[in-house]
């Protein structure tokens, strides 16, 4: 499949865009011999030893590997991370998640001596807050798959003979421990507990957290379930199916979806953006595990419900991009996780293949293009946060997708994987994280879900089945990766846990999919596989050559050319629907052209729908345009003198302000109309000034012309987009109209919604608003050279925010504004780090606090909610220059509020991963 991401414009020619091949090598993959599968198993297993032996020698009993420097992780010593170090409990946390990992690569003797250190080692009762989710899924199930390895040896009379179901008596201990974080109205649990101590205060950061996500609430039914059959004890089951059973109540009614973040009291939804990676993933994969492991039809119709809403608003083939639980047609984001890589396995158990396949093979392009992928990328698949902490989501796919199909290209995937981390993340004492898959940079974590689930699964894919102490059939895999065997759905649980049956009306046959598909009867031709991946090409490799279709006598050339394509022309719309070709809107704007071959209406008509792909490619390439860094706008006025800095995209014509020494000075007015797409009407006011406009309705340099014959002396577009923030979205650049820009000899520059919105606030508390746009900050001493500017000016601290200097996670994406008649060319960008000047003078620091840190530090589990800023209307006063209102929330918030909330977003945007990310 061909994918193209564009700005939204009417005319093709005019569009810059991403374009991205993705998919699969030229020439479809040979079965792999069984010696070579056997060398990478036997390659595996080494790779294991390496970050085993290098833990238990230079950490334990810590609870995580430095494998930079060679020592344990012991909380409390080691500089905090944040939540991220919520799960350190000073339990040997590798040591326990790695236990069923042992016995799955026959070490069985290494085995029993871990058991007989976590029996001795590991106490529970530490004075110590963690996280509920991590703690269940980590300890508690490395404790029960570790248990339900000891009794399968001891049940084949070699091994464990001595073993009383001492892992049992512990994880019923911490099971225990674990309970009072349920003590809430809902049955939600707290997201944190004190092993000691339980939920006791605000001085253990217990009892008073008001969120969860939703994985974190809903990922505890298979340890808990498994922990009440194994021991007799009912009041874990109970726990976590009553979890469920008000996730599944709080669901959005009329899309089926879940948000992100769910207040544990009332119920009510935090984040209400809805998807299958952070925040979210597990909570899926428990509902169709749980009816895999338990047999309760109830966990079967819940999971099929959702799925089937996935698959109508999230799954855009081979993307998964979140949506708004009340407006699900509504994208929330334009990137993408790698959490969510354990999806196709998921859909794998699931029995829909072909999907899996596709979202796959884009996983498996984004690793090659970056060698891992990196913690978030977007619809384009450049980089959003560039960190990659050794996850094994993809790998796990992988496995799920080879064990499915056959296809030894799953066999190749996977040696990549191993390849890539040999080079690239294998240091003397381990593995170590990388800090930046663009750089190679390492980050000194080992996390302990890296041996507990990556060898698990990498093993799997290459080991044949006599090469297994057991059949893996007989086990689920929780997220963890820990075992858990299928003869607990007849184990004993008590008739006092509730059915979970709300209704009979619900238990409709019609959510059922009763019987597991058989793979041989979905995949009776064995390129079938390939041939979901051939239309996906790669965008690491883009020289597969491909031969001219054949056309019939008089056919001529494709019917619709790139170059001739405009985006609101019906016809032109039709001809892409027959070669396959569908438009996306994405939320930043952009459209992205999609290319399925299966889709289109013919042969020729999938070849020609290539070909008009591959020729974006070109026109693109042929007006590839030097990169441009970002620009400064910087309010000079009364009472900000020049502390407030917003981050701005520059435009490919009018002066270059990087070639102005003093940029450019003056007040801000707004033109009317707003638009800026038709004649200035008030010119009086705009003459000699800096003109605000808002984006949309015409082209990028109409909108310059017709503020400069208004006599402007310069422009700042504002984003119409609302909630759109430099904080979170790829540096944007206007491009041209297709003509000659010569004649505009002005600067314009681009602000996001939030930046844009507070220099309107400002414009309409202050009135007369100063500005300067330059190419980066300048020194206030600078500006104000000569001018006499009180002391207690230059230090109020009223304007809490600075300009964030762009780090590499910020790239920079050429676009152009929509609904022009004009032809333009296509161009592409290239991605590429954004140079930042970290010089004295040009970083501005709030008075009385910390500078932000310059670089994107990290995901965040949860996302700061943007802002809910009014979009300006085209309204004016009657007695002079009237400034765009917003709704009410707007208008009451004053600039210091709006300052105090984009830092308050930025801020929470550069937090360390929480929870699961």
């Amino acid at each position: 499949m061909y994918i193209a991401t564009i700005s939204p414009t009417t005319t093709m020619p005019a569009v810059l865009f991403s374009l991205m091949l993705l998919g699969a090598l030229c020439s479809l993959g040979q079965a792999m011999s069984r010696e070579e599968r056997h060398r990478l198993r036997n390659q595996v297993v080494e790779m294991f030893d390496h970050a085993y032996q290098n833990y238990m020698d230079h950490a334990y009993p810590a609870d995580e590997l430095m494998p930079l420097t060679c020592r344990g992780r012991v909380r409390g010593l080691e500089p905090s991370r944040g939540d991220v170090d919520d799960a350190l409990g000073k339990f040997s946390l590798t040591l326990i998640d790695t236990l069923d990992t042992l016995v799955l690569l026959n070490k069985t003797t290494e085995f029993e001596a871990a058991v007989r250190r976590v029996l001795s080692d590991v106490r529970l009762d530490n004075d110590i807050v963690v996280s509920v989710f991590e703690t269940n899924i980590r300890v508690l199930g490395g404790l029960l798959g570790g248990h339900s390895m000891a009794v399968m040896l001891k049940e084949g009379g070699q091994h464990m003979q001595w073993y009383q179901d001492e892992l049992l008596h512990m994880a019923k201990e911490l099971g225990f421990r674990l309970l009072p974080a349920f003590n809430t109205s809902s049955g939600l649990p707290y997201p944190r507990v004190n092993l000691k101590f339980g939920v006791r205060g605000p001085e253990t950061r217990t009892g008073t957290e008001t969120d969860t996500c939703t994985a974190c609430a809903g990922t505890i039914i298979l340890e808990f379930a498994a922990l009440s059959r194994f021991t007799g004890e009912p009041v874990f089951e109970a726990h976590a199916r009553r979890a469920l059973d008000f996730l599944w109540e709080k669901r959005q009614r009329n899309s089926n979806l879940v948000g992100t973040t769910i207040n544990i009291h009332s119920g009510e939804w935090v984040r209400r953006d809805s998807g299958v990676g952070a925040g979210i993933d597990s909570y899926y994969e428990y509902l169709l595990k749980a009816y895999i492991l338990l047999g309760d039809d109830v966990f079967l119709q819940r999971f099929n419900i959702h799925y089937a809403s996935i698959m109508k608003y999230i799954s855009q083939p081979p993307l998964l991009l979140d949506v708004h639980i009340h407006k699900p047609l509504l994208p929330a984001r334009t990137w993408m996780d790698s959490l969510l890589a354990f999806f196709p396995g998921l859909q794998v158990l699931k029995g829909d293949i072909r999907p899996a396949i596709e979202t796959h093979e884009m996983l498996y392009q984004v690793t090659k293009k970056h060698n891992f992928l990196p913690e978030a990328f977007t619809t384009d698949f450049r980089v959003h946060w560039a960190q990659h902490p050794l996850r094994p989501e993809f790998a796990e796919s992988t496995y799920f997708l080879y064990k499915a199909t056959g296809d030894p290209y799953y066999l190749e995937a996977g040696r990549t994987i191993l390849d890539n981390l040999n080079r690239f993340a294998r240091v003397p004492c381990g593995f170590a994280a990388m800090k930046d898959v663009r750089t190679g940079s390492h980050e000194d974590r080992m996390d302990s879900f890296f041996l507990a689930e990556m060898f698990k699964y990498l093993f799997l894919l290459f080991a044949d089945a006599e090469d297994l102490p057991f059949d893996v059939e007989d086990y689920v895999f929780t997220t963890e990766a820990h075992l858990l065997p299928l003869s607990l759905s007849t184990g004993p649980h008590s008739s006092s846990i509730p059915s979970n049956r709300t209704s009979k009306e619900e238990l409709d046959d019609s959510n059922f999919d009763w019987t597991c598909p058989n793979t041989r009867l979905l995949f009776p031709d064995p390129a079938y596989p390939s041939n979901l991946r051939e239309p996906i090409r790669s965008a690491v490799d883009k020289s597969c050559p491909r031969p001219a279709p054949y056309r019939e006598p008089g056919m001529g050339h494709p019917p619709l050319r790139a170059q001739d394509f405009m985006a609101n022309n019906p016809e032109h719309l039709e001809l892409l629907r027959r070669m396959g070709v569908s438009l996306i809107h994405l939320k930043d704007g952009r459209v992205q052209l999609v290319q399925h071959a299966t889709q289109a209406v013919s042969a020729v008509a999938a070849e020609d729908g290539v070909r008009f792909m591959q020729d974006m490619m070109e026109l693109s390439s042929q007006q590839q345009k030097e990169q441009l860094p970002p620009r400064a706008i910087q309010i000079v006025s009364h009472p900000f003198f020049g502390r407030v800095v917003l981050t701005a995209g520059p435009a490919q014509f009018g002066i270059d302000l990087s070639k102005s020494s003093t940029g450019l000075r003056g007040f801000a007015t707004v033109a009317e109309p707003y638009s800026g797409c038709s004649e200035i009407t008030n010119a009086e006011y705009v003459r000699g000034h800096i003109a605000l406009l808002q984006r949309g309705q015409c082209m990028f340099a109409e909108k310059a012309r017709h503020i400069q014959k208004a006599g402007a002396i310069g422009g700042i577009v504002i984003d119409d987009n609302e909630g759109s923030s430099s904080d979170t979205a790829p540096l944007f650049q206007m491009a041209g109209d297709g003509r000659s820009t010569d004649d505009i000899t002005m600067p314009l520059l681009f602000l996001f919604h939030k930046e844009g919105n507070i220099l309107l606030e400002a414009l309409k508390e202050y009135r007369e608003v100063e500005v300067l746009l330059s190419d980066k900050a300048r020194d206030r001493a600078t500006i104000f050279k000569g001018v006499d500017v009180e002391e207690d000016c230059l230090t109020e601290a009223t304007t809490p925010t600075s300009f964030e200097p762009i780090g590499q996670s910020q790239m920079s994406t050429l676009e152009v504004d929509e609904l022009a008649p004009e032809q333009v060319t296509p161009s592409q960008q290239e991605v590429s780090p954004v140079e930042q000047d970290t010089s004295p003078a040009e970083e501005v620091t709030p008075p009385e606090e910390e500078a932000s840190p310059a670089e994107d530090v990290g995901p965040p589990e949860e996302e700061a909610t943007e802002a809910d800023l009014a979009r300006p209307k085209e309204e004016r006063d009657s007695e002079d220059r009237e400034e765009p209102e917003g709704d009410t929330d707007s208008s009451s918030q004053s600039v210091d509020e709006l300052l105090a909330d984009w830092r308050e977003d930025l801020e929470a945007f550069q937090q360390m991963e929480k929870d699961e990310l």
